[in-house]
């Protein structure tokens, strides 16, 4: 490969790590061409973009960005293919899903600015939640006692008129 084409390739693949939030750095060498085929359709289908890159160049890449990716050297070794996305968990839930045999097997991850090495991670990567989620969910807790308040007060005054209502009844 030339040293210009090496260039733009390591370019490549910085913007697509600038692209997207997160990325897995896994193995698919014990794939054949049929089912490398399968895993490239359902990434497709699963909003993921799955990319087989050289070790040295993604390793330039990571090297050329703001960020310190020095975690991710002791698993830039044999073949690797990098599945990017911007849902944190869909890769992982795709590698448990389709990996069954353990192919593809999970390198490492960057998801949500941290790092996951080694596939022991798949089961933690498969629960982790997004930011938005995590935002969901505080949301949702710091209204739960407000609306439990308005509700108390909402079936307390009905109660009390039910009350009221058989007294003014009762005395007629």
């Amino acid at each position: 490969m030339k040293k210009e084409d090496k260039v733009s390739v390591v370019a490549s693949i910085a913007s697509l790590i600038q692209e997207y939030a997160h990325f897995y750095v896994t193995d698919i060498t014990a794939l054949n061409s049929e089912k490398t085929s399968a895993l490239r359709r359902r990434c497709f289908n699963d909003g993921i973009k799955l990319v087989v890159v050289k070790n040295t160049l993604l390793k330039k890449a990571l090297e050329s960005l703001e960020a310190d990716f020095t975690a991710l050297d002791p698993v830039l070794k044999g073949n690797t293919a990098l599945m990017f996305c911007n849902t944190g968990n869909v890769p992982a839930k795709l590698i448990k899903e389709v990996g069954k045999d353990g192919v593809p097997a999970l390198k490492a991850a960057y998801v949500e600015e941290c790092f996951y090495i080694g596939p022991d991670q798949l089961e933690t990567l498969v629960h982790v939640k997004s930011k938005n989620d995590l935002i969901a969910d505080v949301i949702a807790l710091l209204q739960s006692p407000a609306k439990n308040v308005v509700s108390a007060l909402q079936s307390g005054g009905n109660t009390l008129h039910g009350v009221l209502k058989t007294l003014g009844e009762r005395e007629a």
